[in-house]
């Protein structure tokens, strides 16, 4: 291993550089297979702990060895046997005695070199066979050798790429004393208060432990160092977000915010009134805003956001909303637009409209004592679908809607990626609203904002799916977040059932159907996402909706799905909010974003096929009113983890509860992916069994970068954050 040795040792930073071929025993065959599994560099190779250990230092009598358990015994090679077998094997039969007793130990392996008369140890697990002790390829070694594999902790390390355990053993081992020492970049103060061993002592002790306590003290400092690179990376993001931000100076003082609020029809929650709050005291401030809202189902985000929104708009700039979905974009144009007209602050009908800056009141040079009435201009944008709250229905094209973004017409546009297209353009947008921001990649929201070209407007990331709180911490470090953790009054927990999809079964749910339609009451009924194909979806929620007419011949059924134009899903949910149909079946367009408050009854039928999080967004469509709302379950779970989803539902309508277990059942996997670019996978942590870790780690790096910024003083953490994120380090920057 060449190059420049630090004077204290190597660090994990230069050891990135060193590539892994320069380890005795890994050619450029293995090289590949490593780097396949993203094991490249000398670093990683001491990175990939083990999976778990073998206690092999206890030496047993052979008088009193275990039968089938992993065990070391040791003695003298009293005779070796060694004879050619079927296909050319050759089999090595020894007999071993310690004075206590003896054990026959055979291998199939031609190159063992094991003598008479010579001190051995095996390790493996003892038989008896025809009443006399034996062992089938134990581990072996002379005493006195200096043996990873036995009388001693034994790491047992994953195989990789085909490349076997034992073989990743040997090479870890190679790279360890090469490597040693390796360098502590943890102020003395820091490790000292936390009772965390020094790096050198965690990398040796995880991989080739004197006892098992040694392994656990070094992998607790490597799960540390984990969580620490990462939260460094973010706290440095937030810190370069405040420094280079050129953000908005909003004012909280207009009428649009006040008019809104005093306009509902119900009180706030406190946690709504909390919640904006917050978001208005980040937007008044000269920094961009960053924050994440995240809140149960049916907690009131949307009003939230109308708020922020409206904050923008009555500084004088745009707001804007994303959603991932054509859907759940219309959704959120009809939802805003009519809270908007409850308020009194719509717009009149116009064909066409007027020019910009004669009636819209917050054309640049307007103000509130110019205008009898205050109202906001809304537009929607997607794909296939534009539409403004002031112009007749049809009477706005895609591109007038564009138009009227760029001269600052529109005062706030609620639209897809649509609104990232190249050519669009706004006159001056202050506050960009990503909605469910899980579906879209990081960059699309970079582009959102960089729409705004000299200043950085505030950015208010929504999400209806409850994050857990560990989870938060990594893929939304950097932001500040605001939790609606309170329902309004009135809301009765929603009862769910879990039944099989058997005929008894099915009529019971039936009847439980007909007697809501009956009372006056309307149900959702969710057929499953059969294939990723789009028009095998439609086929599966049509076919079911022709057999349910059948089914239910004295009810009023309906049918919505996403290959539906615009015009025709828009018909059919006015239908359902009026109370025209009885049934609606339905895809998971309905997941999200849908709010009929006599709607009581959920069916979400082969329920096993969706996830923790979507079965609790479905379900959170119903109970929105005053009436007792109820969700069926129908399933024949094939799976483990489908039983414990769909029991977990039974148990608990805590989203945030719910979130945590589906994290458990899932596992952390690939968490980071859902951001779509970000950082990989934690390769020693786990984010809910190191939850007090992790904690303790955000917290010492947002200090450490809050006292010393730029890391100056630090000067090996920033360089070890930028060699082992890498390109993952550039994009938390860019994001």
């Amino acid at each position: 291993m060449s190059g420049a040795q630090h004077p204290t040792g190597r660090s994990l930073a230069f050891l990135t550089g060193i590539p892994a071929t320069e380890v005795k025993g890994i050619g450029p065959k293995s090289a590949k297979k490593l780097g396949d599994s993203g094991i490249n560099s000398v670093a990683d190779l001491l990175l990939h702990v083990p999976r778990r250990y073998l206690d092999r230092s206890q030496i047993f009598d052979l008088a009193a060895v275990p039968l089938g358990e992993e065990v070391t015994v040791g003695g003298t090679v009293r005779s070796v046997d060694r004879r050619r077998i079927s296909r050319g094997r050759t089999m090595i039969t020894a007999v071993i005695t310690d004075g206590t007793s003896v054990v026959t130990a055979m291998w199939f392996n031609p190159y063992l070199r094991i003598e008479e008369g010579s001190e051995v140890v095996l390790s493996g697990k003892a038989e008896r066979f025809r009443g006399k002790l034996q062992m089938k390829s134990p581990d072996v070694d002379t005493w006195g050798e200096d043996s990873l594999v036995t009388g001693r902790v034994v790491p047992i390390h994953s195989a990789v790429g085909g490349i076997r355990p034992f073989r990743m053993r040997d090479a870890i081992s190679n790279a360890l004393r090469r490597s040693r020492p390796i360098t502590e970049i943890l102020p003395v103060q820091l490790r000292e208060r936390l009772n965390l061993v020094t790096r050198d002592e965690a990398i040796a002790n995880v991989h080739f432990p004197e006892s098992k306590e040694d392994a656990d003290a070094g992998r607790r400092r490597l799960i540390f160092d984990e969580f620490f690179r990462l939260e460094v990376a973010l706290a440095l993001r937030k810190q370069h977000q405040i420094e280079e931000s050129h953000g908005v100076e909003h004012s909280a003082d207009g009428h649009l915010v006040a008019e809104f609020i005093a306009a509902l029809p119900y009180e706030l929650t406190g946690a709504q009134r909390r919640t904006i709050g917050e978001i208005q005291h980040d937007m008044v401030g000269r920094h961009a805003m960053h924050r994440l809202l995240q809140g149960e189902v049916g907690s009131g985000k949307t009003v939230v956001a109308v708020a922020a929104l409206l904050t923008a708009i009555q500084s004088g700039y745009q707001g804007a909303v994303m959603a991932p979905t054509e859907v759940l974009a219309e959704q959120h144009f009809l939802g805003i637009r009519d809270l908007l007209a409850g308020a009194g602050l719509a717009p009149p009908l116009e064909d066409p409209p007027a020019p910009a800056g004669t009636e819209s009141l917050f054309s640049a040079g307007s103000t509130p004592e110019s205008n009898d009435r205050p109202f906001v201009r809304m537009a929607l944008l997607t794909s296939s679908n534009a539409g403004t709250n002031f112009t007749p229905p049809g009477a706005a094209s895609r591109d007038d809607v564009v138009t009227w973004i760029g001269d600052g017409t529109v005062d706030l546009v609620v639209g897809t990626h649509a609104l990232i297209q190249e050519g669009l353009h706004f006159d001056r947008l202050g506050l960009a609203v990503v909605d469910e921001q899980h579906r879209f990649g990081v960059y699309q929201r970079v582009s959102l904002r960089e729409k705004a070209v000299s200043y950085d407007p505030d950015l208010l990331i929504m999400t209806a799916t409850p994050i857990p709180r560990t989870l938060s911490m990594t893929l939304y470090g950097d932001l500040d977040v605001s939790i609606l953790d309170e329902l309004p009054p009135g809301r009765t927990p929603i009862k769910t059932h879990h039944v099989a999809s058997g005929a008894a079964s099915l009529e019971r749910v039936y009847e439980l159907v007909r007697s809501q339609a009956t009372a006056g009451r309307q149900v959702f009924v969710v057929c499953p996402l059969v294939d990723d194909s789009d028009k095998l979806e439609v086929v599966s929620a049509t076919a079911e909706y022709e057999r349910l007419r059948h089914v239910f011949p004295e009810l009023r059924l309906g049918l919505i799905h996403g290959q539906l134009p615009s015009a025709k899903k828009d018909r059919v949910m006015h239908e359902f909010r009026a109370g025209a149909i009885d049934v609606l079946v339905a895809t998971t367009v309905i997941e999200v974003g849908i709010d009929v408050p006599n709607a009581t009854l959920m069916v979400v039928e082969d329920a096993d096929r969706f996830g923790l999080s979507q079965l609790h967004q479905l379900r959170g469509r119903v109970g929105r009113g005053a009436h007792a709302a109820t969700c069926v379950l129908v399933a024949d779970p094939t799976t483990p983890e489908g039983e414990e989803r769909l029991a977990a539902m039974v148990a608990s309508n805590d989203g945030f509860q719910l979130a945590e277990e589906d994290l458990r059942i899932r596992g952390q996997g690939t968490v980071f992916g859902t951001r779509q670019a970000g950082v990989k996978d934690l390769k020693i942590a786990d984010i809910l069994r190191d939850a007090e870790v992790l904690v303790t780690a955000r917290r010492e790096a947002f200090a450490m970068v809050a006292a010393d910024p730029d890391l100056q003083n630090h000067r090996e953490i920033a360089a070890e954050v930028e060699a082992l994120l890498g390109e993952d380090e550039e994009w938390l920057f860019r994001s």
